[in-house]
């Protein structure tokens, strides 16, 4: 079964920087892949997504802030957070896109000062 491991989740003041890694199969990480996100009360959302590992799409509200990139060498996804606002924290998803496998745990994100 195909699991995906979310980390680097935490707690940030507003405007601080966070990285989070998802370590999915090469089988899949090669193709096409998205960061989501679900805040208390809302539904979960698409904040970025990947294309074979260069083209990339984001969400209006994060764009020029968060930037999503692969390293297929260690079957890893990340997600740069940078200038982080209050309204980011959620909890961080990875998976395909559109999303067709088992979700993992996720990680935290918590914007606060």
């Amino acid at each position: 079964q195909v699991q995906l491991v979310e980390s680097g989740g935490g707690l940030v003041q507003p405007g601080g920087s966070l990285r989070l890694s998802c370590a999915a199969p090469g089988s899949i990480i090669r193709y096409t892949m998205g960061w989501y996100r679900q805040a208390p009360g809302k539904e979960r959302e698409l904040v970025a997504h990947i294309i074979t590992g260069r083209v990339t799409n984001y969400t209006d509200s994060v764009k020029g802030r968060f930037t999503i990139s692969t390293d297929n060498a260690k079957n890893t996804v990340y997600l740069q957070m940078n200038s982080l606002k209050p309204e980011d924290t959620a909890v961080y998803y990875c998976n395909r896109y559109p999303a067709n496998i088992p979700w993992g745990q996720g990680t935290q994100v918590t914007v606060s000062s």
